[in-house]
């Protein structure tokens, strides 16, 4: 759940482990703050309930793989409860496998391969990713003051606009558009929220999650729009001449280079929630796929919304289909997939309206980047969705010629819960 995982992933775990020891009566109730457990023991027993908070979220990507191959010996009858839950504690207590310095040079190769998605040279590339690695250490610092999100956000979105207009206004580097730099840094913090998991908990009927989720992300949203709005009218407050070029084309940069931009944002965004080396190179293809999905979709006349929707039910299809083979949560595919269709340059078009130009259609502008964003979510959902029954054929096919599987070594014993 700290991870970003859903509602109905956490139940479905939860009742799986629970029924592997032997609690097959058990009620699960899950929250956006906390997961409560009650194991009903009969009528002339009291049930016995667990009770475990949600205090803090990041993501380590390799915490939640470790959890979920945990989980699957659990199923499998290969471990002890006692020996799991040392292991569970292994592995929440473990640090991340990769340094700080790792994550901050992966953001900034993000920005990076982002800059060159929509567009962008080599000038562009590197000063994006000496933004966003600053902007890293920035939310780094403050996140040890344990300053609230909203204000990092709100911080992040003000040091990524200023930045991009200070290299504007200084004319050192008079062939970058800031408006791109912009666009980058919004992708990158727009890519930290729970987009999939708000749908998936909205779909799967799980309303007080979803609601959790989507006043976190809606707050979050209005930090990062905040900062920018606020950069920009303090430039116009001080008279720097700023103007907004016509619209960019869904994706502007030659075929050869969207599908290696899209790769390298997945597998550089997999990297920096500490991914494993194999989940790092599953991201990549999936954000190649991606990219070069929406690519051919767009091109043949569909506007973004209809081609971020059909990319990302393209990627939420393969994640969810060749997790389970690969061993990869799917969380880690098809969130990473989706990351380099982010609507970061709508965004910008619609504060640069409103703050900038006073134009009210950036209101529009701004409820057709949310619905880029829903289209995304969504289409990840369904695609997954869609993946089930093949997935389970698949494991039927695996189960038959694999033939009877071999008792391990270990099992456990099966006893009532005194």
């Amino acid at each position: 759940m700290s991870s970003g995982a859903g509602a109905a992933d956490v139940t479905a775990t939860i009742l799986a482990v629970t029924t592997a020891y032997g609690l097959p009566h058990t009620e699960v109730d899950v929250i956006y703050t906390s997961i409560s457990v009650s194991c009903h023991r009969g009528t002339d027993r009291p049930p016995v309930t667990a009770l475990r908070v949600v205090r803090q979220r990041s993501l380590d990507y390799t915490r939640l793989a470790d959890v979920e191959q945990l989980v699957r010996n659990i199923t499998s009858n290969e471990i002890s409860a006692e020996d799991a839950f040392k292991e569970l504690d292994r592995v929440t207590t473990a640090p991340h496998p990769y340094p700080r310095w790792v994550a901050t040079a992966a953001y900034a190769g993000m920005a990076a391969a982002v800059a060159f998605l929509v567009g962008g040279g080599y000038a562009v590339a590197i000063t994006a990713g000496v933004v966003t690695a600053l902007i890293d250490r920035v939310g780094r610092l403050l996140n040890r003051r344990a300053l609230p999100f909203f204000f990092q956000q709100l911080i992040g979105g003000a040091l990524a606009t200023g930045a991009a207009l200070a290299v504007h206004a200084t004319h050192l580097l008079p062939a970058i558009r800031p408006s791109l730099l912009v666009a980058v840094g919004i992708v990158v913090l727009l890519s930290g929220l729970a987009l999939v998991s708000t749908v998936q908990d909205a779909i799967s009927g799980y309303n007080v999650t979803a609601a959790g989720r989507t006043v976190e992300t809606v707050l979050l949203s209005a930090g990062l729009i905040a900062g920018v709005a606020l950069a920009l009218r303090t430039a116009v407050h001080f008279g720097l001449e700023i103007t907004l070029t016509d619209p960019l084309p869904p994706l502007i940069s030659a075929v050869p280079m969207q599908i290696a931009a899209g790769a390298a944002t997945s597998a550089c965004f997999a990297l920096a929630c500490y991914a494993k080396p194999r989940a790092v190179l599953v991201a990549g293809i999936a954000g190649a796929v991606g990219t070069g999905a929406y690519g051919l979709v767009t091109s043949l006349g569909l506007d973004a919304l209809l081609g971020s929707a059909v990319a990302a039910t393209v990627v939420g299809f393969g994640g969810a289909t060749m997790s389970r083979r690969l061993r990869i949560p799917t969380l880690v595919v098809a969130f990473s997939g989706m990351v380099p269709l982010l609507p970061g340059w709508t965004t910008y078009r619609g504060l640069f309206q409103l703050t900038a130009e006073n134009d009210p259609a950036g209101l529009s502008t701004l409820v057709f980047a949310s619905g880029i964003a829903l289209a995304l979510a969504g289409g990840v959902v369904l695609g997954e969705y869609l993946a089930q029954p093949v997935r389970t054929g698949l494991g039927r096919l695996e189960r038959k010629f694999a033939g009877p599987r071999m008792s391990g070594p270990l099992r456990p014993t099966r006893r009532r819960l005194e």
